[in-house]
């Protein structure tokens, strides 16, 4: 399994996988830089995506195809998004979920009342309109890889 970053050219193939899973899609950001995907052949079969807030990260569309779950993608796919977002300085990910909330949580993110959400999430399209005010909302402390030499960056990954 490879993860990819994903490019203007996976956009349609990141709205098919979301749609599939019942996942927002028409507000994906003008950029795709901070999302990623597994291909399988010429089909995305798990994306996953962050959209930044300075130090804060909203973990958003993350889904795997229904013929590959059970697989670990997931698992991966979260994994290889916090080392990305602690390289580049993201110190907190915040994630809004209707189904997948104790799934997280056994990842290390824990629930908390939306009143604790930075002003920067709460202005997101995810926050403010796409996720329903039953959205359970989730957070994680990541530490920060970030370098004095720069960033470092392990997109294109084999897994």
């Amino acid at each position: 399994m490879k993860i990819i970053r994903a490019t203007e050219q996976n956009r349609d193939g990141i709205k098919t996988i979301l749609q599939e899973n019942k996942l927002p899609s028409e507000d994906l950001p003008s950029s795709l830089n901070d999302f990623y995907l597994v291909p399988d052949g010429g089909k995305i079969i798990a994306v996953i995506g962050l959209e930044r807030y300075g130090h804060y990260g909203l973990l958003r569309s993350m889904a795997v195809d229904a013929d590959h779950r059970n697989k670990h993608l997931a698992e991966e796919l979260v994994k290889f998004l916090e080392e990305e977002a602690g390289f580049s300085g993201v110190q907190v990910i915040y994630l809004l979920t209707e189904t997948a909330d104790k799934y997280f949580a056994k990842k290390g993110y824990h629930a908390i009342k939306r009143e604790q959400v930075p002003e920067q999430i709460k202005s997101s399209s995810e926050f403010n309109h796409v996720c329903p005010a039953s959205a359970v909302v989730m957070k994680k402390e990541i530490f920060s890889q970030q370098t004095t030499k720069g960033i470092t960056t392990h997109a294109n990954q084999e897994i």
